[in-house]
């Protein structure tokens, strides 16, 4: 079975709707959680504040409500803050945390007092490691534009019911439960893991872990979690925003060909690939995973990758009608919402890659060394 249950879906058509069908998909597979973690994103979430950062926080208390007020203020322009609806749910112990959210923009005198920086977006990346490792009792669940990270330590049905996700709408949605192993159940290490608009949900186990948190660490990155979900949530936005590479030759550098398959390759497609393997080996996951991926910008994209053995499940999905992709750890889970559609099982290490407005742009079956885009990297 393998524990741990991800599941997801995009409105390619660029329809909303509200949190009803992913809670539906998640759980569905209720055998693979133990109570112990949930989650939820969803993204086009905010169309009225899509311009504005909003940073939705876990906090102990009113003092460490304060404390990240105090430093919004000093380094922020806050144009909205509010509670975040939550109710009591009766299957769930608390204490329950005060849940937070503020929407901001970065006044361009901070980028410009900050010359190290490459934008405002790096800005709000170096404030939410700060909040995380310096202010007692806060934690920022998420902090990208028109998006926003819902978890807790409970069944995912309860989390669902906590935050009320039918009062929700946006064009993409992820979701997580969890059986964890190595680390203990919690609301701030519940999936999705997050930072800017990159949101990731996990199944399995990362064994170069150490690997790849100094690689990420030497790239400024702050990991506070002491989990791998976190570390591969910054792994997608150094390889992809910072380094610009496209969420597909991500796919290949975090889960690389073996030399083997490498050699069997065309010149130029291998000279690719083992530069890749070169540049980026530490960025490579070794391990049991599958993970799903969605990121905002610049329209709702939805990333499902397994490792090169698929020792983890991943399976997408079309409906009937074409306008939503989906993507989940068992087939069941798409069931559930959409009887008519396609069902495939992706190959190892190869993505499925969807995004609002262009569909399907990779199955996950087409052999990679076909992406049209190999040339210009190399």
């Amino acid at each position: 079975m393998s524990a741990c249950g991800i599941a997801g879906l995009i409105n390619i058509d660029g329809k909303r709707e509200n949190g009803r069908k992913v809670v539906d998909m998640i759980t569905t597979m209720l055998e693979r959680e133990n109570g112990l973690g949930a989650g939820y994103a969803c993204y086009g979430l905010f169309p009225e504040m899509q311009e504005h950062y909003c940073l939705q926080l876990l906090l102990d208390d009113r003092q460490s409500k304060e404390a990240v007020e105090d430093l919004l203020v000093e380094r922020v322009e806050v144009h909205k803050d509010e509670e975040v609806f939550t109710r009591k749910v009766k299957g769930m112990r608390g204490p329950y945390p005060l849940i937070w959210r503020f929407f901001l923009e970065v006044p361009r005198k901070r980028i410009d007092e900050n010359p190290d920086l490459e934008g405002e977006d790096d800005y709000i990346v170096d404030m939410v490691m700060e909040i995380n490792s310096r202010i007692p009792g806060a934690f920022c669940m998420s902090s990208g534009k028109d998006m926003a990270v819902f978890k807790g330590n409970g069944w995912s049905h309860d989390i669902a019911e906590f935050y009320d996700l039918e009062r929700y709408s946006g064009n993409m949605w992820l979701s997580h439960s969890r059986f964890p192993t190595n680390t203990p159940g919690w609301w701030g290490g519940a999936h999705p893991f997050n930072i800017l608009d990159w949101s990731l949900c996990h199944n399995g186990e990362i064994t170069s872990y150490g690997t790849n948190k100094r690689y990420v660490e030497m790239w400024g990155y702050k990991c506070t979690m002491l989990t791998d979900s976190e570390v591969v949530t910054y792994l997608w936005d150094l390889l992809c925003r910072r380094h610009g590479l496209p969420p597909i030759v991500a796919s290949m550098a975090v889960a690389p060909r073996y030399y083997d398959d490498i050699g069997r390759l065309a010149d130029e497609q291998r000279e690719v690939a083992i530069r890749l393997r070169r540049t980026y080996a530490n960025a490579m996951i070794n391990g049991p995973f599958s993970i799903l991926v969605g990121k905002a910008r610049p329209v709702p994209t939805l990333i499902a990758l397994t490792d090169r053995k698929k020792l983890r499940p991943m399976i997408g999905g079309i409906s009937g009608d074409e306008g939503t992709v989906f993507a989940a750890s068992e087939e069941c889970a798409i069931r559930r919402v959409e009887r008519d559609g396609e069902i495939w099982a992706p190959v190892a290490g190869n993505p499925l890659i969807a995004r609002m407005g262009d569909g399907i742009v990779w199955d996950g079956l087409k052999d990679q060394s076909q992406y049209k885009r190999m040339r210009v990297i190399a």
